[in-house]
């Protein structure tokens, strides 16, 4: 009895860990029917070397740049590889876009050919690729060797929720269903699996999962009404009206909007509800006759301390990327009323507060959860059934 108890626990523990690979490696080869985009037929994606570079078109106003860089370029890998040739490098204007390159800069280019002939070589960026894979293996090997067959299951998890956004959301969206249902299917998922990844199949599971389920609907809920009450569109993402001028135009960029406002929110809720339901049960292990509702208060305790901090978490996530925008505001002048009244001030302050929000319920909900099925719902007191006691 003993082997059998001790095989279904290893297997409700390492279950989730071969789903996830299987679900990788699925999503490995899942095409998104966008891989041959008409960008880029007839044309080589390629890595090059920048030999030489003629600066002597470029328009410079000292602040930006304007008009194109032309550089001498040798290509290091693709239909053209070891081919010298001429590419140049475009410039708007723009400093958050534009890019100079000097020799010995490695360049990401689009060659645009014909039969075997280069027509013309257009620079894209600087080479990162090699430095990002470098970062990954460093994170990846810190986190493995910190945190041991755990961290394996973080760096799982990571890898599928990376590929769950890019090869089944981000499609799902461009082909027109509906984001809010599309958000919430592959949110509820990412959940179901990342927090199994952390416990196995077992009630601890089910504890975490059900309070983080239950958080992430009302902070699809409150989005949604707080994004229509403040009357926000879409269109304050980053790069949304691109998309629509891009042969999008079908596209409800308010509800992306909504649902990137409870996917954004969500780690911070799965983060909160493992933190509750493992501080369950450690007072459930310590003490076996607790009843669930002193093991629920002792989870709200503990939601009510990590509250404080998440919801700052929350803040500080969201408004990290926006210092410039206050201090153009605060260079200018700009009344605080005004700043609080505009379109992207308020959607910033509904993905902040929602969250919050988000965050607040997940705790009662979690620690309710936890304290029944962690304790096997004894009761104390005159009620309590003779098994129980």
């Amino acid at each position: 009895m003993s082997r059998i108890l001790s095989f279904r626990s290893n297997l409700q523990y390492h279950l989730p860990v071969i789903v996830s690979a299987a679900v990788i490696i699925f999503l490995l080869v899942l095409p998104t029917g966008y891989e041959g985009f008409l960008q880029y037929r007839g044309a080589d994606r390629c890595t090059a070397l920048v030999l030489d570079t003629d600066n002597s078109t470029i328009v410079d106003t000292g602040l930006i740049k304007s008009g194109e860089q032309r550089c001498t370029l040798k290509l290091l890998d693709g239909k053209f590889e070891g081919t010298v040739t001429h590419g140049v490098n475009m410039l708007n204007g723009s400093l958050e876009a534009d890019k100079l390159f000097v020799p010995g800069d490695r360049a990401m280019a689009v060659v645009s050919y014909r039969n075997d002939d280069i027509r013309s070589v257009s620079l894209i960026d600087h080479y990162r690729l090699d430095k990002e894979l470098l970062l990954l293996v460093c994170f990846s090997a810190f986190l493995v060797l910190f945190a041991g067959r755990t961290g394996v299951r973080a760096l799982l998890s990571f890898i599928l929720a990376v590929l769950t956004i890019w090869k089944v959301l981000v499609p799902c969206y461009l082909n027109g269903w509906n984001p809010i249902l599309a958000g919430l299917a592959v949110t509820l998922g990412l959940t179901l699996v990342i927090i199994s990844l952390v416990y196995g199949f077992d009630r601890r599971a089910a504890a975490a999962i059900s309070g983080a389920f239950l958080g992430i609907t009302v902070t699809c809920l409150l989005g949604m009404l707080f994004t229509d009450l403040f009357k926000i569109h879409g269109a304050v993402m980053s790069g949304s009206e691109s998309l629509l001028y891009s042969g999008y135009p079908h596209l409800n960029l308010t509800s992306i909007f909504m649902a990137s406002i409870f996917i954004g929110a969500s780690g911070a809720v799965m983060d909160l509800a493992v933190d509750i339901t493992s501080a369950v049960q450690e007072v459930t292990e310590k003490r076996p006759d607790l009843d669930w509702r002193e093991a629920a208060r002792s989870g709200m305790n503990v939601g009510r301390a990590a509250m404080g901090t998440m919801t700052t978490t929350l803040l500080l996530a969201y408004s990290g990327g926006y210092v410039a925008m206050l201090m153009v505001f605060m260079a200018q002048g700009t009344p605080i009323f005004n700043i609080l009244n505009y379109k992207y001030v308020a959607a910033e302050i509904v993905d902040t507060v929602v969250g919050s929000f988000g965050l607040v319920s997940v705790a009662p909900f979690t620690a309710l959860s936890a304290g029944i099925l962690l304790s096997g719902g004894r009761r104390s007191g005159p009620g309590r059934t003779a098994e129980e006691k």
